[in-house]
């Protein structure tokens, strides 16, 4: 197993996905903990999460990534506190000068002003509407939300601006916001995607640590669809050999729970999630290791990741093609392979503020 000098003791990280604050690629140098020499018992102090505060110039991002289905959107924050192993998104804290490990996980970055300034991008002249998607990079209603309450404050600008909005997440803490997704979803303006990568609890704790257990997001799933808001179950990341078996009884445990659709997505390793997930699997998983990585080389033409477009989110090759039948024949079973309507964009209106002249319509 590979040891880094920058590893935390166990007793240090609990609760924790990653086992190292190794610097980003951008660092020139990296830090670690060392004992200095004097024969003082020193108390491990448990690591903490820390928030700092940003504030935006902009928050709405434009992306032509030509195989995703949206071209912009918007993250309330950087970092997340669910501390995912295998989160495609910990790469963007190198760019903040932060580990892409440890520092992913605690060191995270709120952006509270965001709701006004999405108000003054949204109010701008050249401003074109399309539905935005929220939570494909952080999820918006990681445990901090709690507290700092910036996804609700943009909810509330997308909602009085009658604007169409996509948003995934892990965490449960959506439900406190039913009041509002269930005024965009009598309108046609919103979805909500939520991602459902095990059944078992206990694979789902080493996995993703602060991620509420799979029963209670399937509770959470019932939840909005009783309320009447659509919700995609989606299976990500699907890991070889490790939870795939699982995938017909996750999308049943979503057509249960009231899912109008579903969607899967294969484990990807940019840049330093690799190292991260490898260590992790060869410490939880040791009799697994080689074949999950050779299934995923398997499917990359012999490299662990391809970042091709069209490619990256599902691999190629006989494996990926199994795990696409699979998933489409049990969709079709469970009459989750339907299409779905697209988000209204027609009742996009700014409101209007104090002083404005009124229209006559």
């Amino acid at each position: 197993m590979r040891r880094h000098q920058t590893d935390i003791a166990p007793e240090a990280r609990r609760g924790r996905g990653a086992a190292s604050r190794d610097a980003g690629r951008f660092e020139r140098f990296s830090r670690a903990d060392d004992h200095d020499g004097w024969e003082i018992p020193e108390e491990m102090r448990l690591l903490r999460t820390e928030v700092s505060v940003e504030t935006p110039r902009s928050v709405i991002n434009y992306t032509r990534s030509p195989d995703l289905p949206f071209d912009r959107t918007i993250n309330p924050y950087r970092g997340c506190e669910h501390g995912c192993i295998y989160c495609f998104a910990r790469p963007s804290h190198a760019c903040l000068g932060l580990s892409p490990g440890l520092d992913f996980e605690t060191r995270l970055v709120a952006r509270p002003e965001a709701p006004e300034v999405l108000a003054r991008e949204l109010r701008a002249r050249r401003y074109s509407v399309a539905p935005t998607a929220i939570g494909t990079n952080t999820d918006p209603y990681q445990p901090i939300e709690r507290d700092q309450g910036v996804m609700r404050g943009l909810l509330e600008v997308l909602r009085d601006f009658r604007h169409p909005v996509g948003i995934v997440t892990k965490g449960t803490l959506i439900e406190r916001d039913i009041d509002i997704l269930s005024d965009l979803a009598a309108q046609g303006l919103t979805r909500v995607g939520i991602s459902v990568t095990t059944l078992d609890a206990q694979l789902s704790r080493r996995m993703e640590p602060r991620v509420p257990a799979p029963a209670r997001r399937l509770a959470t799933v019932r939840r909005l669809s009783e309320a009447g808001i659509p919700v995609r179950l989606m299976v990500s990341p699907v890991v070889p050999a490790l939870t795939d078996p699982e995938l017909e009884a996750i999308l049943e445990a979503g057509a249960e729970a009231g899912v109008d659709a579903a969607s899967w997505i294969m484990l990807r390793l940019p840049r330093e999630v690799s190292p991260l997930w490898q260590d992790w699997l060869e410490t939880h998983y040791p009799d697994r290791a080689a074949r999950v990585m050779a299934r995923l080389r398997e499917m990359h033409g012999g490299k662990e990741y391809s970042a091709q477009w069209h490619h990256r989110m599902r691999g190629e090759g006989h494996y990926a093609e199994i795990i696409a039948s699979r998933f489409k024949l049990a969709a079709r079973r469970l009459g989750l392979d339907r299409s779905v309507p697209p988000l209204r964009c027609d009742l996009f209106r700014p409101p209007p503020r104090p002083g404005d002249q009124l229209t006559l319509l």
